[in-house]
């Protein structure tokens, strides 16, 4: 049976519990059969997602604490209701030009959901149903606990679902979504192309390289890498199926995406040669995304000119791509802010704080970008009234 990973080195790095240890063992032998069964080697894709998503055992399905101060992260919607109510203004104008449905992609513990909800509702703008895709069964009772707590006159408008629906009308939001979709590794060395995956060596998992043959994923490294020299990055065509999906099941709205990024001329930028893929544990970021299997998140950046591009030949169009903080603060986040009571209170300092690492381009203001794409709305919208960055992607 195959070994787990040595632990990491980091300084302050923390100790895995024994029970949390034996979770990953498993999952690392459920990985290593599947390692097997394929021929003794997986693409990276793969192995991430069953890291994440293998029934049972994955990251984001075993019911392993993901958010805030206990967890590995710390989601925007997390660190104040302000978010949420910012991200409500835009989905009012577009509800009130399009009544329908707000779905939203990975609710993580329901917070967004909650006040987004009450936001709309104080608006007199509430969507037909709010309907959220989840795949975590242990998550999904956070989700509907929250809600039963702080909106239960909502709770009724609120429904979980497991798949797409077949149309959708209204809105979809996807916040850090996009970068736990499980992209492909791919490398070129002395002008070689190659495909990195996981193999077992001397009973570990194992970073192996296997040469790239002639493809849509070679043709997309091509047309996409810088033209010279060593490179490695991510290519993730499941990220844009997911997009390309949504927009043809889309009647009529908005799909609004929040997520951390850049347009392709920055991600594949030249200095940029190692990628972007992360593993993140308990709020420390991990360069080895074999530790730990199913105890730590996976991540890769968003290369938002494939995600805007699949949606334009899906039927969309790009509607606006800009900066958090340009988006927030067009939404009216420093109004949100300024009616979060008396300026000397511990209340309003800590939305204050919370609202800074929002905008601040040193914290989350400037890498997490936010991209709207939208069939049957010609007004322009709330959110890229000022600062659209469209001509990047």
């Amino acid at each position: 049976m195959p070994r787990s990973p040595p632990s990491a080195d980091t300084p302050g790095w923390p100790e895995p519990s024994t029970e949390a240890r034996a979770h990953s063992e498993r999952v690392v032998a459920h990985i290593a059969r599947r390692i097997v069964d394929a021929g003794g080697w997986i693409p990276f894709a793969d192995y991430m997602g069953a890291a994440l998503y293998a029934p049972g055992l994955g990251y984001y399905v075993a019911g392993t604490r993901k958010f805030g101060g206990d967890g590995d992260f710390v989601t925007a919607p997390e660190m104040s209701a302000l978010y949420g109510r910012a991200v409500a203004a835009q989905l009012a104008e577009v509800l009130t030009h399009v009544p329908g449905e707000v779905i939203e992609l990975g609710p993580g513990t329901g917070r967004m959901a909650v006040d987004v909800l009450i936001a709309l509702a104080a608006r007199a703008v509430l969507p037909h149903r709010y309907l959220l895709l989840e795949v975590s069964p242990d998550l999904r009772e956070r989700q509907r606990e929250l809600l039963r707590r702080e909106a239960p006159a909502l709770l009724p408008r609120v429904e979980w679902i497991d798949v797409l629906p077949k149309c959708w009308r209204g809105a979809i939001v996807g916040n850090e979504v996009l970068d736990a979709v499980s992209p492909h590794l791919v490398v070129r060395k002395g002008g070689d192309w190659h495909e990195r995956g996981v193999a077992l060596a001397a009973g570990r998992l194992a970073l192996v390289d296997r040469p790239l043959p002639q493809g849509a994923l070679r043709s997309a490294a091509i047309a996409r890498f810088p033209p010279h020299g060593d490179y490695a990055s991510e290519i993730n065509p499941a990220a844009q199926a997911l997009v390309a999906s949504l927009a043809q099941r889309c009647d009529a709205g908005v799909l609004l995406l929040i997520d951390y990024g850049f347009p392709a001329a920055e991600y594949y930028h030249p200095q940029r040669s190692a990628g972007t893929l992360m593993a993140h544990y308990r709020h420390r970021a991990l360069a080895d995304p074999l530790l730990l299997p199913g105890l730590a998140d996976l991540t890769a950046h968003v290369d938002f000119t494939a995600i805007a591009s699949a949606g334009v030949a899906s039927g969309m169009n790009v509607a606006g791509f800009t900066t958090q903080a340009r988006f927030l603060l067009n939404c009216g986040l420093l109004d949100l802010l300024a009616q979060a009571g008396d300026p000397g209170s511990a209340a309003y300092l800590r939305e204050a704080n919370a609202v800074q690492k929002l905008l601040s381009p040193a914290e989350m203001g400037e890498l997490f970008k936010v991209l709207a794409l939208t069939r049957g709305i010609e007004a322009p919208l709330l959110g890229f009234r000022d600062g659209d960055h469209t001509h990047r992607l």
